[in-house]
């Protein structure tokens, strides 16, 4: 039977990270749902995933201006709604008999009511949600790389705005994995919740 793993969690979370540390140790493939998002953009009718597209030739100014107008609820709001449109790429990935057997999907659109919708036989599906509750340690992230950009490229009262919806995100994403029954790991020091992570998995 064919194990597809899927983490999940707002931006800063340490996705990517433990995607690729998990696929090394398992010896398989992994994939962000960016990358799938990107490439649904380049063969889908923009009428038929509108979220899809609302950013997608965005400019710094209209990103910035996006960010500084909306509350974090609404940006929050935002990030789901795209985020549905993404997961039906997602979810046909999922259910369909691919080359690769086992394999990772992480991202920000792997969310728990999503995932809950699955209908998949015949594949083990094991779910995480990586949260982080560290404030300051999500804070120096935003203000370190930035989240849509490179941070030098846009003002600091915007990356402030940024700091507020992720960590609005990762009370979303606790509050859900909870209601739909799914994992939740802390982030922290990375061996030990990678190691958390490689019991949860087996």
């Amino acid at each position: 039977m064919n194990k597809i793993i899927l983490f999940g969690g707002a931006p800063t979370a340490g996705k990517s990270y433990t995607a690729r540390k998990i696929a090394e140790a398992l010896k398989i493939p992994w994939i962000s749902t960016d990358t799938i998002r990107e490439q649904m953009r380049k063969i889908v009718r923009k009428d038929d995933f509108p979220n899809l597209f609302l950013h997608s030739e965005a400019t710094s100014e209209m990103a910035v201006n996006f960010l500084s107008s909306k509350s974090v609820l609404e940006i929050v709001k935002h990030e789901i709604d795209e985020s549905v449109d993404v997961w039906k790429g997602v979810s046909a990935l999922i259910e369909t008999d691919y080359v690769w057997g086992d394999f990772i999907i992480e991202g920000v659109a792997v969310l728990p009511h999503l995932v809950k919708g699955l209908s998949v036989e015949h594949k083990e599906i094991k779910v995480i949600f990586l949260v982080d509750d560290d404030k300051e340690r999500i804070r120096k992230t935003i203000f370190t790389r930035g989240l849509w950009d490179d941070a030098s490229k846009y003002p600091d009262d915007v990356k402030e705005k940024e700091v507020e919806w992720v960590i609005e995100f990762n009370d979303y994403i606790i509050r859900e994995a909870e209601k739909h029954g799914f994992s939740v790991v802390k982030i922290g020091n990375r061996e030990d919740y990678i190691n958390q992570i490689k019991e949860l998995i087996k």
